[in-house]
């Protein structure tokens, strides 16, 4: 039996989002099913799911940088990949709620894990939520969190003990919420968010404990509370509580056929609200968030802002979804920009929805320019931006996004593979045919992309892909962190490390000479053809140069050249 932690360390900060993610996957299907309030959208316990998933894999990210010996990464790098991890991953309101939540403990259990922490983590953690909520309303995970900072509060050192006491209290303010909004009331069901957050402090408790704790809501006197769900035939279905799940018609980069999540403040009577969700990830100081709150919370309701350190989450129901924007972008530099419009149809949402096609390519790039330019060549793009590696419920997205009945997904890292392949076992789930070709770099699957033919049979497109990929050697160039041993010999901090088909091959002193000995070790293999892709800050010059260099040395080899943006190398190098 594994030692139980005496405090929240490292370890347990990653057992427990481990635990969290395997509790709302066992539960989400009847969290989506009680979701009532304000209309049966069904998706707050996926939006939990994919919330959690994002914070979990940035905490797996810690531990795998890590130059593991006897000692665990640091307590404090770990809370805080799994805050910013769920910041960036946050799906509708009740996932950016979560990861406001979480941020507010992270940011006191960066300073320690006993159970005084603890307890002052629990109360900075519902008190952020709730300052992140423009119109907060009782009866909803908010309540669910401040009553369990109100349980957990007490002079126990035990952090055993502090544990279960929030649980507990989470439970018993659960099991209240229908008394507290009358809409649950008459649904004769909890609040979804709330039961998403008990079960994420259901998994905090056998961290601690090593015993997983009583399921479900509890009453105030102790008992458990009636599972708000109908049984049938032993399986759970969910309750016929009206309203059609919502569909939209996305801009940005988020999914088409992601429905979306009620708001926490919005009216009880069943008026129609506005008819667009906007939703971004925000590059803004603090006093730039601030007037942003003030205009968005003019322009429409349901106003989620959560974030800091210069990274916000902004969430907001409203008419003019270009205003929305706008104001983003006058506060500072919006992206991941997800619009979604709602039809009102005799009082009920209905999906927006057109024929789907008959197949689509959906690629991860490193970087906006690669990501307009597979666009243009009609794929749907998911952007992995520097430390930011999309999560499989984001693949997903992208799949429902590009509405098809075939797709072919090409994931351009290795470091995908079963994120990507989770994500097509998911979209097959729903009906979709999805081929993943293993493509490793961006390069591949530019190449991959440029053989891509709709009008042939699927399995003779996804073959020639396949061989186009395979076809490319992929380079990179990296600048090295710290001193490290690598296959090349050793590399000091500083130094440009040139990577070929992932293995360190070059170690060089500055991009341009790495670069032309990059590329006289791939073409002395052969090729035809090579593929630049520059990041933002490389000049064209040094395009300019390597392309001579390649006409010089190689007389009966061509060159392509595209700008990759924010992307994490410096260069990408593609050789056919």
């Amino acid at each position: 039996m594994p030692q139980l932690p005496d405090d929240l360390d490292a370890v347990a900060v990653r057992t427990w989002c481990s635990l969290a993610l395997e509790a709302l996957g066992r539960e989400r299907a009847e969290i989506d099913a009680i979701n009532v309030y304000p209309i049966a959208d069904g998706d707050t316990g996926t939006n939990l799911y994919l919330t959690v998933e994002s914070a979990a894999a940035a905490v797996e990210a810690v531990f795998a940088a890590h130059e593991t010996g006897a000692t665990a990464p640091a307590t404090a790098d770990a809370v805080r990949a799994m805050a910013h991890g769920a910041l960036i991953g946050a799906r509708g309101n009740s996932g950016t709620i979560l990861a406001q939540l979480l941020r507010g403990m992270a940011g006191v259990l960066a300073d320690g894990g006993d159970a005084a922490h603890l307890r002052l983590a629990l109360t900075s953690a519902a008190d952020a939520a709730r300052q992140a909520v423009a119109h907060p309303v009782e009866g909803t995970v908010l309540t669910v969190a401040a009553e369990a900072a109100q349980a957990a509060r007490g002079e126990d050192p035990d952090l055993r003990t502090v544990v279960t006491a929030a649980y507990d209290g989470a439970r018993a303010a659960l099991a209240r919420t229908p008394e507290q909004l009358a809409v649950l009331g008459r649904a004769g069901v909890v609040d979804a968010g709330g039961r998403g957050l008990v079960a994420v402090l259901g998994a905090l408790v056998e961290t601690v404990t090593g015993q997983a704790p009583v399921r479900g809501p509890r009453t105030a006197s102790g008992n458990a509370a009636k599972t708000p769900v109908t049984v049938d035939g032993g399986s759970v279905v969910g309750l016929p509580v009206g309203g059609t799940p919502v569909e939209g018609v996305t801009e940005g980069d988020l999914p088409a056929s992601a429905p979306v999540e009620g708001p926490l403040d919005c009216p009880e009577d069943g008026s129609a609200g506005p008819a667009f969700e906007v939703i971004y990830l925000l590059e803004a100081r603090d006093e730039q968030v601030a007037r942003l709150r003030t205009r968005l919370d003019a322009l429409g309701d349901s106003l989620v802002v959560v974030g800091g350190d210069g990274l916000w989450h902004v969430h907001v129901h409203v008419d003019d979804a270009g205003a929305a924007v706008e104001a983003g972008v006058e506060a500072g530099r919006p992206y991941r920009i997800r619009i979604t419009h709602f039809a009102t149809e005799s009082g009920h949402d209905v999906r927006v929805q057109a024929e789907p096609a008959q197949r689509a390519v959906v690629v991860v790039v490193p970087g906006d320019g690669l990501a307009g330019l597979c666009t243009e060549a009609g794929a749907t793009t998911v952007i992995a931006r520097p430390g930011e590696p999309p999560a499989s419920g984001e693949l997903v997205d992208a799949i429902r996004r590009a509405h098809a009945r075939e797709v072919v997904l090409l994931p351009n890292d290795a470091a995908l593979r079963h994120t990507a392949a989770a994500a097509a076992e998911q979209a097959r789930t729903e009906g979709v045919r999805v081929a993943l070709v293993p493509t490793r770099a961006a390069v591949q699957g530019i190449a991959a992309l440029a053989v891509h033919e709709p009008d042939r049979g699927f399995d003779e497109d996804v073959v020639a892909m396949t061989a186009a990929a395979g076809a490319t050697r992929y380079a990179e160039l990296a600048v090295a962190e710290r001193q490290s041993w690598t296959m090349a010999g050793i590399c000091q901090a500083g130094d440009i490390l040139g990577l070929i088909d992932g293995d360190v091959a070059v170690i060089g002193s500055d991009v341009p000479h790495t670069a032309r000995t990059v590329l006289d070790r791939m073409l002395a293999a052969g090729g035809e053809l090579v593929t630049l892709v520059l990041g933002e800050d490389v000049p064209d010059a040094l395009a300019d140069a390597l392309e001579e260099h390649v006409r010089e040395g190689h007389l009966a080899v061509d060159t392509v050249v595209y700008r990759g943006g924010h992307q994490r190398a410096p260069l990408l190098i593609g050789v056919e």
